[in-house]
């Protein structure tokens, strides 16, 4: 599979629950729809806006499952599979592999704080158990270290590592990686409202939270993007920068997982200790959802 296949928009998929906090298998379905014919071009389910670090292994892997399936190969689809443990990351990176992922995003180890060193040996690991293309993500904010570009650019010369979904937010650290990286090494935005700012500056694309509200908006954004039309990208850009940032209100995802309640897409069900969104911020994500141009049931 062509590494292009991941530029563009790569949607970080929520999880829907039930009431008792079970997969609802029929909602995600539903979801994976939803975002294909929406337009997204990618699925990224398991990762952070997915509530993985709720999840068991079996149930990770349930989901990518259910995701492949859905999706019948009409899109590819990459799985999140880290853990702070390598051990746990690699046995993860193998479920979902087995389960029919295309390609592994793995966040970088978490709480431990690995030095430049043992990023390097956690990765190799992975990479070599997944056989497929392996996505680092960097996102100190939740990790507590960042993975500098100096290991970054150490890995892209490995086989099976593909590329990076950088939400340091630093656009510096960023246009290191793309002014060094190799020919065919992805540089992904890991936020939403960096994203065109990061793909004018040479970056492929988003692994994107807002594309579960509005798919099409978000992919269109992209492709714009993408193809040099910075006008229309910067237009859809700044209609969608209110929702972007309503979706950070609260921690990710209860803001996303209310707004698709909010639209009629999903209930909002998470698992502790993530809790239902404050009431005081329902209008805000009302108002961002209208100003994106969402109708609202």
């Amino acid at each position: 599979m062509s590494l292009k296949r991941f530029q563009g928009l790569g949607v970080a998929m929520v999880t829907p629950f039930d009431e008792r906090g079970r997969i609802d298998e029929a909602a995600l379905r539903r979801h994976v729809d939803f975002l294909i014919e929406g337009g997204a071009h990618v699925l990224v389910p398991c990762g952070t806006t997915g509530e993985s670090a709720t999840m068991s292994g079996d149930e990770q892997r349930r989901v990518v499952a259910v995701t492949v399936e859905q999706a019948a190969g009409r899109v590819p689809v990459m799985a999140g599979a880290g853990a702070n443990a390598t051990a746990e990351a690699v046995a993860r990176t193998r479920a979902v592999v087995e389960a029919g992922a295309d390609a592994v995003l793995t966040v970088s180890p978490y709480y431990n704080k690995p030095t430049h060193t043992g990023l390097l040996a956690h990765y190799r690991a992975v990479a070599e158990a997944a056989e497929r293309p392996v996505f680092i993500y960097n996102v100190p904010g939740r990790t507590g270290s960042n993975v500098r570009p100096e290991t970054v650019l150490e890995l892209a010369g490995e086989p099976h590592i593909a590329g990076v979904k950088e939400a340091s937010g630093d656009l510096g650290q960023v246009m290191t990686l793309l002014r060094e990286r190799p020919d065919g090494f992805l540089v992904l935005s890991g936020e939403d409202d960096l994203t065109l700012p990061m793909i004018a500056a040479g970056a492929d694309g988003v692994i994107s939270v807002v594309g579960n509200e509005v798919p099409h908006a978000m992919a269109r954004m992209c492709e714009a993007a993408l193809a040099g039309d910075f006008g229309c990208a910067r237009e859809i850009h700044y209609r969608l920068l209110a929702l972007m940032r309503a979706n950070f209100v609260q921690t990710n995802p209860i803001p996303v997982k209310a707004a698709l309640r909010i639209m009629g897409r999903m209930e909002a069900h998470y698992r502790l200790p993530l809790t239902p969104l404050d009431p005081a911020f329902e209008p805000v994500l009302r108002d961002a959802l209208a100003a994106a141009g969402v109708d609202l049931p």
